[in-house]
């Protein structure tokens, strides 16, 4: 009796980028966030998107601020370079550290109070000079890392257990960077896996600041039923959510793609309303961008997509006619002065 030899699988070949890496050297640290969280979701699409593009993590800086999105810049990229700011200066420290090396690609996460409260004064500073970097604002309107309070981008209405009612408008990000005169303004949502990592691509590839607001609900605290950002839960039966000891667990929120206009239902069974921007909607009219914010906010959707794209106006760093080696590269030779110059520059004072 002749035995039957066995067959040993043949080992799988590990799919490589344009620099010949696998796809999970672009990971970082495991993540301490809540189950479901959305900022694992925009993690994992930076992830995908970085591998796709070949991007060398050597050449990439990350920046952030202070707050649960903060914390995500550990979770991905993990062989790149990184700044964990205070809270609202992440521009200062972005903009200092590509002047230093401009050849470097600056990514920065942020979140809606580190952005829009706190450092709302940075941000613009740092869009209306067109800093050459791509800035993420994880937007669920509150300050999830400290237990639940509003943030500047709250509905109005908006009511939390331990914060009271919202009484105040909320700031649109979108609608600030343009003001701000932002050459690159768009939103996605953090569900949305096809279309955010195709715009994560579209601004890595920008030459001026590309300013992305990534709706990206709160599984804990953003517990209002009609919040355009909520995860809220226990709408048929009571839940010790603000029980701070408990963390509740979820699915991360996937949905297909669509063309148009989407309904995706959130933990608490309330629905959000995704419409994606028309094919023929132009990104480069700045006032039909302001109409068409404005109108999804009277209408109480989210509207997805590229709001405005601008790419003639120069970059910070083009104002500042930085030389092709970095500063940060340049011999003590290049950037001292000598004492014949400091001389000449004491007499002229």
């Amino acid at each position: 009796m002749t035995a039957t030899p066995t067959r040993t699988p043949a080992a799988r070949t590990p799919k490589l980028n344009l620099i010949g890496l696998e796809k999970t050297e672009y990971k970082g640290g495991v993540s301490t966030l809540c189950n479901g969280c959305g900022h694992d979701s925009i993690s994992a699409r930076i992830i995908n998107a970085a591998w796709e593009m070949g991007l060398k993590q050597h050449e990439v800086v990350k920046f952030s601020g202070i707050g649960c999105s903060s914390k995500t810049p550990a979770y991905f990229l993990g062989m790149s370079h990184g700044f964990n700011s205070l809270h609202g200066r992440m521009p200062s420290v972005a903009t200092g550290a590509l002047v230093a090396n401009h050849r470097l690609i600056g990514i920065g996460v942020s979140g809606d109070g580190d952005t829009a409260s706190i450092g709302i004064g940075q941000f613009k500073h740092l869009v209306r000079r067109n800093v050459p970097m791509v800035y993420i604002v994880e937007n669920n309107g509150v300050y999830g890392l400290t237990k639940g309070q509003f943030s500047a981008t709250a509905d109005q209405g908006q009511k939390l257990k331990y914060a009271g009612t919202n009484p105040y408008m909320p700031l649109d990000i979108c609608i600030e960077a343009l003001a701000a005169n932002a050459t690159f303004v768009a939103r996605s949502f953090a569900g949305d896996a096809k279309q955010l990592e195709a715009l994560l691509k579209a601004a890595i590839a920008h030459k001026g600041l590309a300013v992305l607001d990534v709706i990206s609900p709160c599984v804990t605290f953003n517990n209002h039923d009609e919040s355009t950002k909520s995860y809220a839960f226990g709408k048929e039966h009571e839940t010790p959510l603000h029980d701070l000891s408990f963390v509740p667990s979820y699915e991360q929120i996937e949905i297909d793609d669509y063309d148009d206009e989407t309904e995706v239902q959130l933990h608490d069974g309330s629905w959000l309303v995704l419409k994606k921007l028309d094919a023929a909607y132009d990104p480069t009219d700045k006032h039909l961008a302001y109409r068409t914010l404005e109108d999804a906010r009277k209408q109480q959707k989210l509207i997805t997509g590229i709001f405005y794209i601008e790419p003639e106006t120069p970059s910070f760093l083009d104002i500042l006619q930085m030389t092709d080696t970095p500063l940060a590269r340049l011999d003590e030779s290049r950037t001292r002065p000598s004492r014949q110059a400091l001389a000449t520059l004491m007499a002229e004072l």
